[in-house]
């Protein structure tokens, strides 16, 4: 891994539905000697279940996996405590908000607020992958609405923490902050 301020780069990847922007991230990653893939996908149903296995099995053998939905500050905390912390490759923050969102009461603000507290801290790099939500339509019921609101306000934040944020357009990465991909 990259030692000094590139070794604690962390990159936001935003993008549509099936825009590229997890491939994007993964070319990212695989720049660092140590990789794990933190996923935030339940397989709910069978569709679901296959879009998990293509992803598995997109990824590197090497590569380390941590399946978990809900407390990612409490992922970013357990690696760093290695003697030569992982980068974290976390794919994404749209399923994670909506995990967040059907999760018990009070369990939403504090775990967004506690991962985004220990994000900037986190000694490796970062890249981490979201739904960008500004582009489409306003939802029609309130919970499509609040996902929406949400994600995009987290987005937000992730952006002010990251050093570098890339939209992800058909593939194409387009740099909206920082420089190089």
């Amino acid at each position: 891994m990259n030692t000094g301020t590139q070794a604690r780069a962390h990159t936001l990847v935003l993008g549509g539905i099936r825009s590229g922007k997890t491939a994007l991230a993964e070319s990212v990653a695989v720049a660092w000697d140590r990789v794990t893939y933190v996923a935030t996908a339940t397989a709910g149903d069978d569709e679901m279940a296959a879009r998990i296995a293509h992803h598995r099995d997109c990824r590197p053998d090497h590569w380390g996996l941590v399946e978990e939905p809900l407390h990612l500050a409490w992922v970013l905390e357990t690696q760093a405590r290695s003697d030569h912390p992982p980068g974290l490759l976390i794919d994404c923050m749209s399923l994670w908000v909506s995990n967040l969102l059907f999760a018990r009461d009070g369990v939403f603000e504090s775990e967004r607020n506690r991962f985004l507290e220990s994000l900037p801290g986190y000694p490796g790099p970062v890249a981490i992958v979201s739904n960008e939500v500004g582009l489409g339509t306003i939802g029609m019921d309130p919970l499509t609405r609040r996902f929406a609101d949400e994600l995009g306000w987290l987005n937000q934040a992730l952006a002010a923490r990251c050093h570098r944020v890339v939209l992800s357009v058909a593939g194409l990465p387009q740099i909206l902050k920082g420089s190089g991909f």
